[in-house]
């Protein structure tokens, strides 16, 4: 992952992410709030009231958790990039195994970006 773009996606249905020309992976990025720093803050208490999910890198830029699932406990890496210029938050949410994920990743991501963006109001 650079500071311009997030990992391709692979094609598989188990993923989402706003910067893939895959329609049906392909997700809205978030605005940004008074300022990237504001902004990180935001995602990261947004993120920090889901279950099972662990801050595991951050950079300037960047923030990549790891969420972990209850039954299998299956491992989805979940990045976000703050673009200053466009100033938005451009993020991609994967399943590090299998093929599906009946929906989870999208899920997930549907409910941090209105948990962030009633922060962020």
């Amino acid at each position: 992952m650079s500071n311009e773009s997030l990992k391709p996606l692979k094609g598989n249905p188990n993923a989402v992410s706003t910067q893939t020309s895959i329609p049906e992976l392909r997700m809205n990025p978030l605005p940004y709030g008074e300022s990237r720093e504001q902004t990180i803050e935001a995602i990261k208490m947004t993120m920090g009231q889901m279950p099972r999910t662990e801050l595991v890198d951050e950079a300037e830029h960047t923030l990549h958790y790891v969420v972990t699932s209850k039954m299998m406990r299956f491992k989805d890496d979940v990045h976000f990039l703050f673009d200053d210029e466009t100033r938005r938050v451009e993020f991609r949410s994967a399943s590090r195994v299998g093929y599906s994920d009946f929906g989870v990743n999208r899920k997930r991501m549907e409910d941090v970006s209105t948990r962030y963006r009633r922060l962020i109001q």
